[in-house]
Formats: structure tokens, sequence, C-alpha cells
């Protein structure tokens, strides 16, 4: 057996013990040796293999998956630019805190000085987004060899598995020729593994003994963002706190969850009269700049729930930082908890009324139709951009919904791939709600051997919608907003879907939109054009029904 050969084939081996169920490949000439030992591995039922063309979206599938599962999965490609593109979901995953196993077939060093083809740096290519590097030495026929690739596995998964925080890892490694099978299965020691199927290297599960943090006011707000928002309601409920999240009520349970809470954070008068003395954020908050306001309140103290040390503060005030959140030292007030409520009720209602009033579609409109549509313990996935205001500010409470955002960067990168990747390893319906520029993006991802029951709802503005919310979507930008952020593209979805063999569906009605969502096998898309130049209006209208109803 040649050492390229006997190294792959050990290497996949203790991925498999060390629990790793998913694989993503991308096909490549000098990561051939891994791509043969995955074949037979997933030949074996040992695995489910997932080939990918393209690298990006083949890292988003992994990202998806283990965002679903919570355990690592690893993503393999070829040397050069083929690893290059991993880095986006490599950053994503790192701020997200999302297990990945990244591994990259490189050239040896002789060919690298020797200008070889499609050779660059790859030794610390994603720099400090890593939890763990090492490029692995070459393989060679001596003794030690299967001991030093089984414990080098090891030491990867147990860093993207955390010690301290889930994240992506990168081993490097070069192989020599011959990169096939010689036919031969002679090597110079045993290639075998722990008895039992067991890890070659035991190590403890880490965070049985979180730190905590430990709330003391009577007045206190809860902020979940996308993890933990289960946790926070339950641990609210006991306490009397409100809970507000960045999903609005998608996750929440129980009666001290405020499904319009982005709203009433949003309306001055009443922050004004009912600031709480201290938020127990939970998670890395990145959507709602009225979030990040409050957070920087020099009257409100923060207390932040994150399992690591890179924890956001947006005015470098936070007073504690956890793991998890502990019983608090004073009771809560329940006159605050009832003010609350009842300014979630009168905004609730007046949202509600608001959005009967406007014409559809919009992207509000559009998203509570879809949240209101989805059955019980269906996944939903949702874009950057506007597709997270509107399901945040839709303001309704679905509690036994799932949902996964790429808020780690908040890029539109690969989100079809990582939408695709959650659903495959989620056994229910699964939907993801995205704009038109994300889906084009990651256009590419439809091109999947494996296609499991996702419905892609497109909100097609045509453009940036998400910049005529913003600044530069003033009416005094009008001259410049086209050409430089509207970036109207005219593409035809519906001809792309055509030409990967995925169903495509466009409805203009709400009643269309409604049968549209019905549950169905396999992957589809479904497009709603959106007129954007009613954005900013549609929004100011909502705002002002809000402050109205708080009056």
């Amino acid at each position: 057996m040649n050492p390229s050969t006997a190294q792959a084939r050990v290497l996949v081996d203790e991925l498999v013990r060390n629990t790793v169920s998913h694989v993503v490949l991308c096909p490549g000439s000098r990561n051939a040796p891994l791509s043969l030992a995955l074949h037979d591995a997933a030949e074996a039922g040992r695995l489910q293999l997932h080939v990918r063309v393209d690298e990006r979206g083949a890292a988003f599938l992994a990202l998806g998956m283990a965002a679903r599962t919570g355990r690592p999965v690893a993503v393999v490609c070829t040397s050069g630019t083929a690893a290059a593109n991993f880095h986006p979901a490599v950053l994503e995953a790192d701020r997200a805190g999302v297990p990945l196993i990244v591994l990259t077939a490189d050239r040896p060093p002789e060919l690298r000085a020797a200008g070889a083809n499609q050779v660059i740096e790859q030794q610390h290519l994603y720099g400090g987004a890593v939890r763990y590097f090492d490029e692995l030495a070459v393989a060679e026929r001596r003794a030690g060899q299967n001991a030093y690739w089984r414990s080098q596995i090891c030491r990867a998964w147990n860093a993207a598995y955390g010690e301290w925080r889930c994240g992506p890892v990168h081993l490097n490694i070069p192989f020599r020729e011959p990169l096939v099978p010689d036919g031969s299965d002679d090597w110079y020691e045993s290639l075998d593994g722990r008895p039992g199927g067991a890890r070659w290297t035991e190590l403890p599960d880490f965070g049985a003994l979180p730190s905590s943090v430990v709330p003391s006011a009577r007045c206190g707000l809860v902020i979940a963002c996308d993890s933990g928002v289960g946790a926070a309601s339950e641990w609210a409920e006991r306490y009397g706190w409100p809970v507000v999240s960045e999903t609005g009520g998608l996750g929440l349970a129980g009666g001290t969850g405020i499904a319009s809470g982005i709203w009433l954070l949003g309306a001055s008068e009443f922050i004004a009269a009912h600031k709480p003395e201290q938020v127990l954020c939970i998670g890395r908050p990145t959507v709602f700049r009225q979030v990040q306001a409050l957070l920087s309140d020099a009257d409100v103290e923060v207390l932040l729930v994150r399992p690591d040390s890179d924890w956001p503060a947006p005015a470098h005030n936070v007073r504690q930082v956890g793991q998890w959140f502990d019983e608090p030292t004073k009771p809560a007030d329940p006159e605050w908890l009832a003010a609350w409520q009842g300014a979630d009720r009168a905004a609730s209602a007046a949202v509600r009324a608001a959005l009967h009033r406007e014409d559809w579609p919009s992207g509000l409109g559009i998203a509570t139709e879809l949240i209101d549509a989805l059955p019980p313990e269906a996944l939903l996935v949702v874009g950057s951009s506007n597709p997270a205001r509107d399901v945040a500010l839709a303001g309704r409470m679905r509690p036994d919904v799932l949902v996964h955002r790429n808020r780690g960067v908040a890029g539109i990168d690969g989100t079809v791939s990582t939408a695709i990747g959650a659903a495959s390893v989620h056994r229910g319906q699964s939907y993801a709600l995205l704009g038109d520029l994300t889906f084009l993006h990651d256009v590419n991802a439809l091109l999947a051997d494996d296609r499991p029951d996702l419905t892609i709802v497109v909100l097609n503005d045509d453009g940036g919608g998400i910049f005529s919310l913003l600044e530069q979507g003033a009416p005094e930008h009008r001259d410049s907003f086209e050409r430089v952020f509207g970036t109207p593209h005219g593409a035809n979805l519906g001809a792309l879907c055509a030409g990967f063999g995925v169903p495509h569906q466009v409805v203009s009605t709400v009643e269309e939109f409604r049968s549209a969502l019905a549950p169905a096998p396999g992957l589809r898309v479904v497009e709603v054009p959106v007129d954007r130049t009613r954005h900013r209006d549609l929004h100011a209208r909502m705002r002002t029904a809000v402050a109205d109803a708080l009056r």
C-alpha cells in the first residue's frame, strides 16, 4: 500500500470513530486519496458522503449540517483556490460557534518549492478564525504513522467540539504521488484503531461545569439571539423577566415572551418609560440597531451569556460574561412584566391591523404568512438582510419552529447551501426565506445530489432592497441609489431553476402563496415578486401605528 492511501484510510476511519457521520467532499486530484477512502466508508455505511462541485457552497452545506446537529462535520477539498473558497464559511463558523473540520489537501513541500501547479500558501490560511491548525507530515512508510495520524484527528475533533466553544479547525494534508491505491494492502505496521471502534484518544466532555452570570435587578429584560431562545424562555418564565428575541416570536414559549419586542425597543417613548435596569443578553445580537442602542445605554447593566472570550460589547460596559445564567438574587417586579405584556398586546394588535391595510405582497406580509403556515416542528432558515428583519418584525409567536440564521458574520454567502445542509439532517419539513440577491449569490447550491424536503421562498425585489431601509435609501440619495445600492439584475429565476431541474413557482396573491407552502417532498423554489420602492414608507407607517397604540 502506498503512503497516501494508508494515511487517507486511517484519517477517515478515525473521523468515524470520533462520531463524524457527515462529510462533504469536493472533487479534485490532490485530494484523491481522501476521496477514495471516503467513498469506501460511505459504501460500507459508516458515514454519509455529500459531493459538491463548488467549494464555497460545500463548506456552507457542511456548516448547515453542523449547526443543525451540533456535531462536527468534515469538509474536504483539493489544493489551491479550492481551499480559499472555504474561507467565508470558516469565518461564519468561527463567529457562530459551529464545529467544522476542514481538511485541505496540498502538494508536498518539494513541489511547493518548485512552483508546482495549483499551489498557494495553505498554512494558517484561515488565520485566527480556526480553533486549531496543523499541517500533517507527509506520509511515510515507517513505524508510528498510524498513531500519529489518529492522534491528530482526535486533537482536531476536540478543538472543533470545544473545550470552551465549538468552532472550525483546519488540517492541511500534503499528499505525495501515487494518489490512488496500488492494489496492495501491505503496510509497515498495523493500521487498526482502538478495539471496539473507540477513539484513539478519549477526551472529556467539556462544559459540565460552566460559569454563570447572576442577574440582580427587579426590572430586567432578556434579549435572546439564535442560540438559547428556548432556555431563555424557560428561565424567564420561572423568574418573571420579559424576553425579546431577534427572531421575533419564533422559538419563544411561555407567557413572558414578547412577540413585538423589536418594535417596542424601537419605540423611544415606551423605552424611556420602561428602561430595564439589567439586560441579560444571550448570544450575539447582530441585526437591530435598537438592540445595540439598549446594550450601549450607560444606565443599563449588561450581563452576557456567551461561551467564549470574544463577547460583543457595543459600549464596552458588559458587567458579567458567563456560559450560563443562574437564579437572580432579587424577585422580579410583577408590575414590570405586566407593563411589557400589556404593551406587547397593544403593539401586536397594531401590527396585525396595519398589515391588513397594506397591499400584498410585502416583506412583512410574506414573513407573516410563511410563519403562520409552517407545520409543527418545521425548520426555518432565514437569510440575512431584509428576511431576518421581516421575520422578527412579523411578531408571530411560534415556539414550535426551529430557526437558523447565518448571523456569525451576517453575510449572504452560501445561504442556499446552508439551508440544504440544515434541511438534510432535520427530521421534518424545512423552509427558507431568502432575498433574491442571497439566492443568486449561491444558486449553484441547487446542483445537489441529495435534495431534502426544503421549500425556498425567494422574496424577489430585483436588487438590494435592504438599502432602501438604511440611510442611503433616503430621498436625498435618489440619484445614486439604483446604480450603487439598488443594483437591479432582472434575472429570470424560473429559467435558472429549470436549468438545475428544480421546481419553481411564481406567486402573486396571498391565496397562491398559502397553497404553495403546503408541505411537499423534495427541493422547490417559490418566488414572490415585491416592489422594493414600497419598503421604506411601509416601515414608517408600521412604526407610527405601533407608537400610536402605545400612547
